[in-house]
């Protein structure tokens, strides 16, 4: 029988799928039909730095140090929907999933700076959250401000987070760092026990009609699952931490991309968002009968043989790869 087991963050799975951080856990029935689907675990959706500020009245002070530079600061914020969710009511939620679910409940914070607002990480815990994941998502606009400080900034709020709770921690990042190796080396080496690989930023766009900046949400492709599996598969065996892959896990074909990159488990969020939680069903049956078909007994089988200190072109993943497709491209006659 074909073992779809896999473990994350020491908690034990029964496959590699998991619902990434999306408005999906915000109800407790989706949810719940999402396990019944096959889905091995939830991240909930994030509570944010600012959220936490806001409740604790200290929200003008917070956004009024970026008014100078960015003329729309006060807009950080969103007023009510999802994300003006009460910290509470967000450790509500967390209780509720784990009384209601039996497969793991991954807590999710979003911040970038050190402060009182981490203790949430330790009430998240209180309320019954398997691990959690902290959301790194920063747009530096600063001149002065240089890659090393915001690394430093970064690296020292996961080591605060960390010291903070006994449950496992994961850190998912952002693509765009000058040494990703180093950076994610210093991430585990400060306490983090995954990384998920990438944050996606969302990008705004320009109304000329209004002209007006236009906030909009555009669902991933699985085009996007080919940077972190290239990051993936470069990390695995040389960072001490487990590696989710996240952005474009659409098909079984996406997860088993996944897996022998070298990453333990798969996210996902728009595939849901856009199929519900009938698309866990067709993703999971297609692992197993490509697996059957080849004869892999199990997930831990193949995680990791196609990264890069085990196929036989390492430089595959790097520069060199770059030349080769350039060089295999053909113009039309």
């Amino acid at each position: 029988m074909t073992d779809l087991s896999t473990t994350y963050l020491g908690l034990n799975l029964k496959n590699p799928l998991v619902a990434s951080a999306s408005p999906l856990a915000r109800k407790i029935e989706r949810a719940k039909k999402l396990e019944e689907a096959g889905i091995a675990a939830i991240v909930m959706y994030s509570l944010f730095e600012e959220q936490i500020i806001h409740e604790s009245l200290e929200l003008d002070h917070y956004l009024s140090r970026g008014s100078e530079s960015f003329a729309e600061a006060l807009s950080y914020l969103p007023d009510g929907g999802l994300y003006g969710i009460s910290p509470e009511k967000y450790l509500n939620q967390v209780a509720g999933l784990k009384k209601a679910l039996s497969i793991p409940v991954i807590g999710s914070l979003n911040g970038v700076s050190k402060g009182g607002w981490t203790n949430y990480a330790r009430k998240i815990e209180e309320a019954g959250a398997d691990a959690l994941e902290l959301n790194l998502y920063f747009i530096p606009t600063d001149l002065e401000m240089k890659s090393n400080d915001i690394e430093d900034m970064q690296v020292e709020l996961v080591a605060e987070v960390k010291s903070a709770i006994h449950i496992p921690l994961a850190v998912k990042i952002s693509p765009f760092v000058t040494s990703l190796p180093n950076f994610a080396k210093r991430l585990a080496e400060a306490g983090a026990d995954g990384l998920v690989l990438f944050n996606r930023f969302y990008q705004p766009d320009f109304d000329l009609d209004e002209l007006d900046i236009v906030h909009s949400l555009d669902l991933s492709t699985p085009a996007e699952l080919r940077l972190p599996l290239r990051w993936i598969s470069i990390l695995h065996g040389k960072v001490h931490a487990d590696f989710a892959l996240t952005s474009g896990v659409h098909t079984h074909v996406d997860v088993l991309k996944a897996m022998m990159a070298g990453a333990k488990v798969a996210m996902t969020a728009s595939n849901l968002l856009q199929h519900g939680e009938q698309a866990v069903g067709p993703i999971l049956n297609g692992l197993e009968l490509w697996m059957q078909e080849r004869e892999y007994e199990s997930i831990r089988q193949m995680q990791g043989s196609m990264s890069q200190k085990s196929v036989r072109e390492p430089a595959a993943f790097e520069r060199a790869n770059y030349m080769k497709v350039l060089g295999s491209f053909r113009e039309l006659p």
